[in-house]
């Protein structure tokens, strides 16, 4: 049995990321946004985890990687970090396809839930779904999150508008900072 867990991402997250969103592109196509061909290389993941940390030294994201067995294996983040009266953040996350199937996804979004409310002092997450994800949909239920609307034509992804699910999940109760 592998063992899954998830920490922040790191520079040398990179060539890992890049051949696994590479591999899994045409298959995620419908639940990822078009990106430029440079994304998919060892230097496009390095900008992009470049920025990353950036929002993350900026206290504007939590961005992870999950790791099975030692191996980076998907992402998972919090981003746009609001403090004051809000004190909230959105969850997001992917596995590869390779990956899938085996709860990595699941026990990643739960060690990131304590990261939301034991490190970032989080009052709340958000996350969106597609309606026809209903694996993903799984996940966030199983971790307490409650769909509150759909957007439809929220999300342009694959050559089409995309309605999504909202969900949300209140943590522990935190005064706002």
């Amino acid at each position: 049995m592998s063992t899954t867990s998830i920490r922040l991402i790191e520079p040398s997250d990179g060539p890992a990321l890049a051949e696994l969103l590479s591999r899994d592109k045409q298959a995620y196509a419908r639940w990822l946004p078009a990106r430029p061909a440079e994304f998919y290389t060892p230097a496009g993941q390095a900008s992009a985890i470049e920025s990353l940390l950036a929002a993350h030294d900026e206290g504007l994201a939590w961005p992870g990687v999950v790791v099975s067995d030692g191996t980076a294996i998907g992402q998972v983040g919090i981003s746009s970090i609001l403090r004051g009266p809000f004190q909230k953040g959105f969850l997001g996350y992917w596995v590869s396809s390779l990956h899938q199937g085996h709860g990595h996804t699941s026990h990643a979004v739960g060690l990131a839930l304590r990261i939301a409310e034991d490190e970032l002092n989080l009052h709340r997450l958000e996350a969106h779904t597609q309606l026809e994800n209903l694996a993903s949909q799984s996940i966030l239920r199983k971790h307490g999150f409650r769909s509150w609307g759909i957007a439809h034509d929220h999300f342009y992804a694959d050559g089409a508008w995309r309605d999504e699910v909202f969900w949300e999940r209140t943590l522990a109760g935190r005064p706002a900072s």
